[in-house]
C-alpha cells in the first residue's frame, strides 16, 4: 500500500562495470525518488534501494529492460533487508567483498559522442587521440584486476586534473567512473620515432603517405601500417613480415571509404560500424587496393577505424590527409603473437618498421581484432577476440571450476564455474614459445578477472599437442581431462545454442586436422553426439597423410594421395602430377605402397586441398587453408550443371565410409579436359553439401537437429548451400554464430563435454 516502505539488495552479475551501470542506476533511483546506495563488487554491481513498493518494482523493471547499452547482465539475485530510512541516493566506493564473477566490458569502438568532440575545435578534447567515455574505449586491455576503478588499470599510471576529476565524479556526467577518462591536460602522450618532422600525427601520414611502414601502438597492441593502395609499401610489408600470400586487412575511416573499396549491405554496414568494429571479410568493391594486399581471392578484410589515433591517422577537416585505406596489420611476424609490450615492440619489429606512432599507456593484456564474415546474412565468426572478448557464455549445467587450453592453432583458453563460460582472447598458433607464454599469461588473466580457480585442466585428446602438454606440465596435482578434437567442436556448437544435458544431434565435424581415438587423423566425422559422448557412425575413407605437415604445405601430395586411394594413374596431364618432382613422386609412390611415414587421414580439409591441387588452383600454400579459400572463391556464383559427381557410401563397415573416389574421378576427368577451375570448384562444392544431406538423411536416425562445425564451415559456398539444403529437408540446423567454427571455439567444447561424463 502507498506510504510502506521496503528495502531490497540487488547483487547485478554480468558486464556491469565500466559500462555506465552505476550512473544509471543513480539517475533512475533519483527519477523515481528512491534511497539507497550502488557500489561496483569483485562480483558486480551491489544495490540497495529503498521506497514505495510499485516504485520499486518500476526500478527493477528498468533494470532488466532498459540497461546501458554495453551492459550484459546475466543474473539479478534480489533479497529483502532492513529498511533504514532517509532520501538519498548515493555511489559508494567499491568493495571486494563478492566471489569474483564479473568483467569489465570488452574494448569498445570510440563512440559518435566522443568523435564528434574530437572533431570540434571549441571541445577541450579536440583532436584528443585517448578521448572516451563509459560508451566508449579500452577496458579488458587495460585491467589489472577487479572490481574495476582506475587504481586497477594502467590509467593509475596518470593523475586526473581538475576538470577531468570533476567529470569523473559527477553522476549526470557522461564519463562520471569512466576509468580511462583523460584529458591533453592530464592523459597519455602520444611519440614519433622515425624520418621527419613535426607533431607525432603529422609526421606519421607524411611518412605513410611516402609508401613507409608505421608501427601504430593502439589499444590491444602494435599494428604496422602501410598505404594499402601503393603496391611497392605492402610488398615490403608482406616480405618483411614473411607473410608468403596471407591476406592483409584494411582500415578505413568511414563507411563510404568501405563501400568505395568493397561490397557493403545493410547488414554489413551495421557490422563494421557497430561498437566492436571487427575485420569484415567482404567481396571487393569498384576501388582498387594493391594486388598483393590479398592475392588470390576474391575477398577483403575490411575494418573502420576504432581508435581515436585511428582517426586521427587519417586526418581531420584542416589537416593533409594521409592516405585513406590503410593496410592494418597486427605487428609482429609470422607466427609469432602480436607485440604489445613497448620493450618487445622495439625489439622484435625493429626491422620491420620505419617508424613508430607509440604512447605512454601500459597495455596490459593483448587483444587482437577481430574476424568475421557473414553468410546468408548471418554473421560468422573466424577470429573472436577484440570487442567480444572475453565476454561469458551460459553453459547448460554448472560445472565445476575448470580451465580448458584449446587446441594448438588458432588457439583461446576458457574458464568456466558454476553457469559460465569466459573464452580469453585469440592467443594464436602454439608453435612458437613467445605464443606459448602469451598462453599462460592469458590463463593467469582470465581467471583472475573471473574468480575461476581450476580445479581441473581439460585438454585435446592429441598427445603431442603443445596445448596438452602445457595442461600436463602445469598442473600440479590436479587432474587433467582430455576429449576428442570432433566431440569438443560438435559440443561447442550443441553449448552455443543452449542444448542441454540430455539432447543429442547428428554432428558433422568436417576440418583439417583432430586426433582419432584409432590414432588417426580424423577431419570428415560423423557423429551422434551429446555433451557426455559421441558415437562415430562414418567417416571419409582414409588415405596416406605422408610426412605430415609437408603435405599439409603441399596440396599436390594430398591430390596424389588421393588419386593412389582411388585407383587412379598419375598422369602427367593432371595438374598434380605434374607439380610434383620427379624425384618426390617416387618417394611418395613408395610410401603409399609401404605405409612408410604415412598416418591415415579422413581429413575433409585435406580433400579440399587436393581438389584445389586437381583442379590446378593451388599446389602449396603459404597459410593455412589457403587452397580451399581460392577454390571457394573461383567458385562462387558458377552453376556447375548436372556433374556428376557423387560421393559413394559403404555401409558394410561399422563406422560406415563416405567414399571421395569417384568425386576424384570426375574432377580429374574435368581437369584434363579444361573445364574452367571455376565450374569444377562449383561442383566439387555441391557435391559435398548433397553429401552432408544423404548423411543426414541415413544417420539422423529421429534426431532432428544437425549440427555443423569444424573449419571446414568456414567456407561460405559450403555453409550457405548444405544450410539451405537440410532445412529444405526438414533439418533443424546448428551452425556456429558466436564462436568460430574452427578450433578458435574449441576450448568452449573442451569445458561442455569434459565435464558432462
Amino acid at each position: 500500500m502507498t506510504g510502506h516502505r521496503l528495502r531490497r539488495r540487488l547483487l547485478v552479475r554480468g558486464v556491469v562495470q565500466g559500462v555506465g551501470f552505476r550512473p544509471f542506476v543513480y539517475t533512475t533511483a533519483a527519477e523515481l525518488a528512491l534511497a539507497g546506495r550502488v557500489c561496483n563488487d569483485s562480483a558486480g554491481v551491489i544495490i540497495e534501494i529503498e521506497g514505495d513498493p510499485a516504485d520499486l518494482d518500476e526500478f527493477c523493471r528498468r533494470l532488466r529492460e532498459r540497461p546501458p547499452p554495453l551492459a550484459v547482465i546475466e543474473a539479478i539475485e534480489e533479497s529483502a533487508i532492513p529498511v533504514r530510512g532517509g532520501t538519498g541516493f548515493h555511489i559508494a566506493d567499491s568493495t571486494c567483498a563478492g566471489g569474483g564473477r564479473t568483467l569489465a566490458s570488452p574494448d569498445m569502438a570510440i563512440c559518435a559522442d566522443c568523435a564528434a568532440e574530437m572533431r570540434d575545435p571549441a571541445d577541450r578534447r579536440y583532436r584528443h587521440p585517448f578521448i572516451t567515455c563509459t560508451n566508449c574505449g579500452p577496458r579488458f586491455t587495460i585491467i589489472a584486476g577487479l572490481p574495476y576503478d582506475r587504481d586497477r588499470t594502467s590509467m593509475a599510471d596518470f593523475a586526473m586534473c581538475r576538470r577531468c576529476a570533476a567529470e569523473y565524479r559527477d553522476p549526470a556526467d557522461r564519463r562520471f567512473h569512466a576509468q580511462p577518462i583523460a584529458c591533453p591536460d592530464c592523459g597519455p602522450r602520444l611519440s614519433y620515432d622515425g624520418p621527419g618532422v613535426g607533431e607525432p600525427l603529422t609526421a606519421a601520414r607524411n611518412l605513410l603517405r611516402e609508401g613507409g611502414i608505421l608501427a601504430v601502438k593502439g589499444i590491444g597492441g602494435y599494428h604496422l601500417a602501410c598505404d594499402a593502395t601503393n603496391e611497392d609499401a605492402v610488398a615490403r610489408l608482406r616480405h618483411r613480415k614473411r607473410r608468403g600470400d596471407k591476406p592483409f586487412a584494411v582500415m578505413v575511416p568511414d563507411l563510404d571509404a568501405a563501400r568505395a573499396v568493397a561490397d557493403v549491405d545493410d547488414t554489413a554496414a551495421a557490422l563494421l560500424a557497430g561498437p566492436q568494429r571487427p575485420i569484415v571479410l567482404l567481396a571487393r568493391g569498384r576501388a582498387g587496393v594493391a594486388g598483393s594486399v590479398a592475392p588470390g581471392i576474391p575477398d577483403l578484410g575490411v575494418l573502420l577505424a576504432y581508435a581515436p589515433v585511428h582517426l586521427l591517422l587519417f586526418g581531420l577537416p584542416g589537416d593533409e590527409p594521409g592516405p585513406q585505406t590503410l593496410v592494418m596489420t597486427s605487428g609482429n611476424r609470422g607466427g609469432e603473437p602480436i607485440c604489445y609490450d613497448d620493450d618487445d615492440a622495439r625489439a622484435r619489429l625493429a626491422d620491420l618498421a620505419d617508424a613508430w606512432l607509440s604512447h605512454d599507456r601500459r597495455i596490459l593484456v593483448p587483444c587482437d581484432d577481430s574476424v568475421v564474415r557473414l553468410v546468408d546474412g548471418a554473421e560468422l565468426p573466424v577470429r573472436r577476440s577484440r570487442g567480444y572478448a572475453p565476454l561469458p557464455l551460459t553453459l547448460p549445467a554448472p560445472i565445476a571450476p575448470t580451465l580448458a587450453v584449446g587446441a594448438d592453432l588458432k588457439n583461446t583458453c576458457a574458464v568456466g564455474e558454476g553457469r559460465y563460460a569466459w573464452l580469453s582472447q585469440h592467443v594464436g598458433d602454439m608453435d612458437d614459445l613467445a605464443t606459448l607464454r602469451a598462453f599462460g599469461d592469458a590463463t593467469e588473466h582470465l581467471s583472475a578477472l573471473t574468480g575461476v580457480r581450476p580445479v581441473h585442466l581439460i585438454a585435446d585428446a592429441h598427445p603431442r599437442y603443445r596445448s596438452a602438454l602445457w595442461a600436463r606440465t602445469h598442473a600440479g596435482d590436479r587432474p587433467v581431462h582430455t576429449v576428442q578434437h570432433h566431440h569438443a567442436h560438435i559440443a561447442a556448437v550443441m553449448g552455443e545454442h543452449g542444448l542441454g544435458l540430455e539432447d543429442t544431434v547428428l554432428g558433422i565435424a568436417f576440418d583439417g586436422t583432430g586426433y582419432g581415438s584409432d590414432g588417426a587423423i580424423w577431419g570428415g566425422e560423423v557423429l551422434a553426439a551429446g555433451y557426455k559422448g559421441y558415437r562415430r557412425l562414418a567417416h571419409l575413407r582414409y588415405v596416406p597423410l605422408a610426412a605430415g605437415d609437408t603435405s599439409v604445405h603441399r596440396p599436390y601430395r594430398m591430390a596424389l594421395a588421393h588419386l593412389w586411394a582411388a585407383g587412379l594413374d598419375w598422369s602427367e596431364r593432371i595438374p598434380s602430377v605434374r607439380a610434383c618432382p620427379d624425384v618426390e613422386r617416387k618417394i611418395l609412390a613408395h610410401q603409399f605402397r609401404t605405409g612408410l611415414g604415412c598416418t591415415p587421414t579422413s581429413s575433409m580439409g585435406r580433400l579440399f586441398d587436393a581438389v584445389s591441387s586437381l583442379a590446378g588452383v593451388r599446389h602449396s600454400v603459404d597459410y593455412e587453408a589457403q587452397a580451399a579459400i581460392e577454390l571457394e572463391g573461383l567458385s562462387r556464383g558458377i552453376d556447375g550443371g548436372a556433374s556428376g559427381y557423387r560421393f559413394a557410401l559403404d555401409r558394410s563397415t561399422d563406422p560406415a565410409v563416405i567414399d571421395p573416389a569417384p568425386v576424384i574421378a570426375r574432377v580429374v576427368a574435368d581437369a584434363v579436359a579444361d573445364v574452367p577451375v571455376g565450374v569444377i570448384g562449383a561442383r566439387f562444392h555441391a557435391a559435398v553439401a548433397a553429401l552432408i544431406v544423404d548423411l543426414a538423411v541415413d544417420f539422423a536416425d529421429g534426431v532432428s537437429a544437425v549440427a555443423l562445425s569444424g573449419g571446414v564451415f568456414q567456407n561460405a559456398l559450403l555453409l550457405s548451400s548444405a544450410t539451405t539444403l537440410l532445412r529444405a529437408r526438414g533439418f533443424h540446423v546448428l551452425c556456429h554464430r558466436r564462436l568460430p567454427p574452427n578450433d578458435g571455439g574449441l576450448s568452449f567444447g573442451q569445458l561442455l563435454a569434459g565435464n558432462a561424463g
